[in-house]
């Protein structure tokens, strides 16, 4: 279960509450699921119960036990404890690392695309001639159209691959449409250090960690080691797992938003989270340390983090090299 489908559990539950006469509240059109905070439990945590105490008359503790009883029941979940003022504490059921990773594996780049826009009115993006605006509506279009929408503005018009201007000429296609795409729209595009093949450059660290990913891919083959689930322990792999399954929510909110920028900003914060993953353990053996199925659910990971970045740069209209 992706934090995404707890998501529509938790709305699920919400639903069945109102329906069965337990809560007079109007049901929300979403609902957010995140890490648990300090004195949390379990993996995912929702504040729904205090953003509907309010309304519904009634405490948030018992606003929360109402919709718990409903939501330990979901399948998928193993466990819902309310802790705090009212907030919705999960446990997931069986190996929820492991169970991602398959999903990313079978749906590659293609991971986070859906049709959850498909009933949604079309998402206005950048309408002009000016270079910035043109390359963000383009982006802002295919992350719309990748959750099954309509765009309306200059994202119904492709930008030519090689837009021909010198700033172009300086950057390279990639380098421009990041020195565009990743500042939010209040700031101003990045320069010439979108070049630097060094750590302080956002686009570097992004593609490099894609690259780590694959070499790490190509030399657990070398050694005969096969990606494969399984549980993966340690606080780096946890913020890491939790990014890759937030990955289709922030799909989904970058394109309702029509903002490429979100996306771009995501994917800085995975790629430093695979490299704090990548440092914090032995991703292959070393020496003379035989493989093992630790090793293969490692090599998984950092397998399904590459298709993540690699899948989130495309949608911007940015190359993954397997080599920098």
């Amino acid at each position: 279960m992706t934090p995404a489908d707890l998501s529509r559990a938790v709305l699920s539950a919400v639903r069945s509450a109102v329906d069965g006469g337990e809560l007079a509240v109007a049901v929300p059109e979403r609902v957010v699921v995140e890490r648990p905070g300090p004195g949390g439990a379990g993996e995912w945590a929702s504040n729904v119960a205090l953003r509907l105490a309010r309304e519904a008359g009634r405490p948030p503790r018992e606003v929360a036990e109402v919709l718990r009883s409903r939501l330990v029941a979901a399948p998928g979940v193993a466990g819902v404890e309310v802790t705090g003022p009212g907030f919705l504490n999960v446990t997931l059921a069986g190996d929820s690392v492991g169970a991602l990773v398959d999903r990313i594996a079978a749906e590659g780049e293609a991971y986070g695309s859906g049709d959850a826009l498909r009933e949604a009115a079309p998402v206005a993006v950048p309408d002009g001639t000016e270079l910035r605006a043109r390359i963000v509506a383009e982006a802002a279009g295919r992350l719309v159209r990748a959750q099954g929408g309509s765009v309306r503005g200059g994202g119904a018009a492709p930008v030519p691959a090689r837009p021909g201007l010198d700033s172009e000429a300086v950057l390279g296609d990639d380098g421009l449409r990041w020195a565009l795409l990743h500042p939010a729209p209040h700031d101003l595009p990045h320069g010439a250090e979108v070049l630097e093949q060094r750590a302080r450059n956002p686009l570097f660290r992004v593609r490099y960690a894609y690259a780590r990913s694959r070499g790490l891919v190509a030399g657990g083959a070398a050694l005969g080691i096969v990606p494969g689930s399984g549980p993966v322990t340690g606080e780096a792999a946890r913020v890491l797992t939790g990014l890759l399954g937030e990955q289709p929510a922030v799909l989904v909110a970058a394109a309702r938003k029509g903002a490429p920028d979100r996306l771009a900003r995501q994917l800085v914060t995975l790629a430093d989270a695979f490299f704090d993953f990548h440092d914090s353990c032995d991703v292959l053996p070393r020496g003379g340390e035989k493989p093992g199925a630790a090793h293969r659910a490692r090599l998984a990971l950092a397998e399904a983090a590459g298709t993540v970045l690699a899948g989130g740069l495309s949608l911007l209209g940015i190359s993954a090299p397997d080599h920098l």
